[in-house]
């Protein structure tokens, strides 16, 4: 199987492709057989989708089986292809014959009962199963950089379909173009690396660690996103995602009119909906189908997507997403004042209530490309509540007028907060800002552990290097759009292992406010401190390495422990017990037997810091 060739060519291929596959069990008695679809599709394409399609469905079967399915469906497909039209599988509907092989499988019990449904029902029961989570799946053991290279001279076409298999059983609901472009750069990386593997002044391992991002960073960062995505359509549902999405369309694409946007607003939401399922083949077609209506729709879309439109279709998506906004239409009025002092706003209200806070979302959202999409949502919320409360009967006229001062305070509001973060992280860089939101999340989330908090903290960090630079017009979007991944993030760890409930009420309770929500949380007042135990604070010589690296990850652990301990501890006894223990270190650093001054000091530095502490 030369995977080599099965890559290049399905991410060459035109939006063809895209009209051959199956649209889903929702057409289940679709008119195209397997064999059209063969033809449509070609051999290494057809039999790419299949190995995707069938490790993402039985995760914990082998590289073999699944390479032997997916053999097996494209031979089948080859055959009805060629001439055998009058045998009944050939007349099957695609997804059906995918779900046929696996149930003909021997020692596959996770599917039995699954296996006993009849379609549609089958696939939605085979769609429940696939699990995402980590840990489902064993970490992928990456093999020494020498034993990589032997392992590519040797099997060069498998291995790339080993990656593939790898990527599609831990990622079962991750879009197949990433998955078969992260290929690629693996290709490109092993290529490049091992090329030079005889040489001896070539550095194996250093090549790796330089490509190996490049590799796994968009493979991530789109299932994360991806991820994230279907985190806020099963907690808050399509209403609310259709909401984010409209806001994001309106700011990317101010000269398309309402129309436009709902359309592209309720396609991707379903594209969403689908995804999220785990339906491989109908998340393609969706997304494709998009990109098509948006490309030979750009006259009244956006004069920005021009040159994204000539890139092959895999790279078209991301380039369209990471595209600037386009500019605002020229006669586009600064002001959306009709929303408030039209005489008929109540009408349109009580008649068509979501139509008309969608246009007022659209129109808002169009004037702001300042403002990040989850900013214009609560812009969104707070004009319902107005018009909820003033549109009832008996309210005095002048009750609308009051929406711009609330509308002022809050962008004010939002703004400082990012102001205020940004001028903390200027001042003092990203070691400290991090220690500063350590001490913070550390008090409102004392569950998590050490290597959570600091994983959190460390991405909230680099939003601050990533964003803070930015001008005040591209702060916010930046900022809080990339903000909410990581809230995201928490939340979903949350619903796997709960954190406290004023973390579950931010989670839960408003997407729009979840980071408003998370900002105000206080210390958690039902936390129990730990208890100090003579393991909880341990100092040795290993405190005085040279790594800066290392060592600031010590006193970070040493950091969350003294506020799992003290949630309570002030900023002067923060400061007196970090100075205490920087003269230790320094004075046992001086030593010439290290061990033994910390083993003599650290106990005295704990009764020390305990009398500090209780003052």
């Amino acid at each position: 199987m030369n995977w080599r060739t099965v890559i290049y060519i399905i991410l060459l291929v035109s939006f063809t492709i895209v009209k051959a596959l199956p649209r889903s069990y929702r057409d289940l008695e679709e008119k195209n057989s397997i064999g059209q679809h063969f033809s449509q599709l070609q051999e290494n394409n057809f039999k790419a989708i299949a190995m995707i399609m069938f490790a993402q469905y039985v995760q914990g079967d082998t590289f073999g089986k699944v390479v032997k399915m997916a053999e097996d469906v494209t031979h089948l497909a080859k055959r009805c292809a060629a001439a055998d039209t009058d045998n009944p599988d050939c007349l099957k509907p695609l997804s059906r014959i995918f779900l046929d092989t696996i149930c003909q499988e021997e020692n596959l019990p996770k599917f039995t009962d699954c296996c006993a449904r009849k379609d549609p029902e089958r696939n939605d029961c085979f769609l429940s199963l696939k699990n995402s989570s980590r840990g489902f799946i064993s970490p992928f053991e990456s093999p020494n950089a020498e034993a990589a290279c032997k392992n590519y001279s040797e099997h060069q076409q498998s291995l790339t379909g080993y990656f593939i298999y790898e990527v599609s059983r831990r990622h079962p609901f991750l879009y197949a173009p990433t998955i078969l472009s992260g290929a690629i750069h693996y290709e490109e990386m092993m290529k490049d690396c091992c090329r030079g593997a005889e040489d001896s002044t070539h550095n194996l391992e250093e090549c790796f660690r330089r490509q190996a991002p490049k590799v796994v960073k968009p493979v991530r960062e789109d299932g994360l996103r991806q991820e994230h995505t279907c985190g806020i359509l099963k907690k808050f549902g399509e209403r609310t995602i259709k909401a984010l999405k409209l806001a994001q369309i309106s700011q990317k694409f101010p000269r398309a009119d309402f129309v436009t946007v709902s359309k592209l607003m309720t396609d991707i939401a379903n594209m969403h909906k689908d995804c999220c399922r785990g339906d491989m083949l109908q998340c393609m077609h969706d997304r494709e189908e998009i990109l098509h209506y948006v490309c030979t729709n750009q006259d009244i879309i956006s004069s920005k997507i021009k040159k994204c439109c000539e890139k092959p279709l895999l790279q078209r998506s991301e380039c369209i997403i990471n595209a600037e906004n386009d500019d605002k239409p020229a006669n586009l009025s600064p002001h959306i004042r009709e929303f408030i002092e039209d005489k008929a706003v109540c009408e349109r209200f009580a008649q068509e209530k979501d139509t008309h806070l969608a246009r007022f979302l659209y129109e808002y959202s169009r004037r702001h490309p300042e403002f990040s999409a989850q900013m214009l949502l609560r812009i969104g919320k707070g004009y319902e509540d107005l018009l909820d409360e003033c549109c009832k009967a008996g309210s005095p006229d002048s009750c609308r007028s009051r929406g711009e001062e609330e509308l002022k305070k809050h962008i004010y509001e939002t703004e400082s907060v990012m102001k205020t973060s940004c001028d903390i992280y200027k001042e003092k860089g990203d070691y400290y800002f991090q220690n500063e939101l350590l001490l913070s999340f550390t008090k409102k989330m004392p569950q998590l552990t050490s290597a959570e908090l600091i994983k959190f903290t460390k991405q909230m960090t680099t939003i601050g290097s990533k964003c803070c630079q930015l001008s005040q017009d591209k702060l916010l979007p930046c900022a809080e759009e990339n903000l909410d991944l990581v809230l995201g993030e928490i939340c979903r760890r949350h619903l796997t292992n709960a954190i406290n409930p004023a973390v579950c009420h931010c989670c839960s309770s408003s997407y729009a406010h979840r980071r408003p929500c998370m900002g105000k949380l206080e210390i958690d007042e039902n936390y129990v401190p730990l208890s100090l135990t003579p393991d909880l604070f341990t100092f040795h010589e290993d405190l005085c390495t040279t790594e800066e690296e290392k060592l600031r990850h010590e006193k970070q652990e040493m950091l969350i422990n003294l506020i799992k301990y003290k949630p309570q501890i002030t900023q002067e006894q923060l400061t007196s017990v970090t100075a205490a223990f920087t003269a230790m270190r320094e004075q046992c650093c001086r030593e010439e037997n290290r061990e033994a001054c910390f083993v003599k000091e650290g106990p005295e530095l704990i009764k020390r810091s305990e009398k500090m502490l209780s003052a």
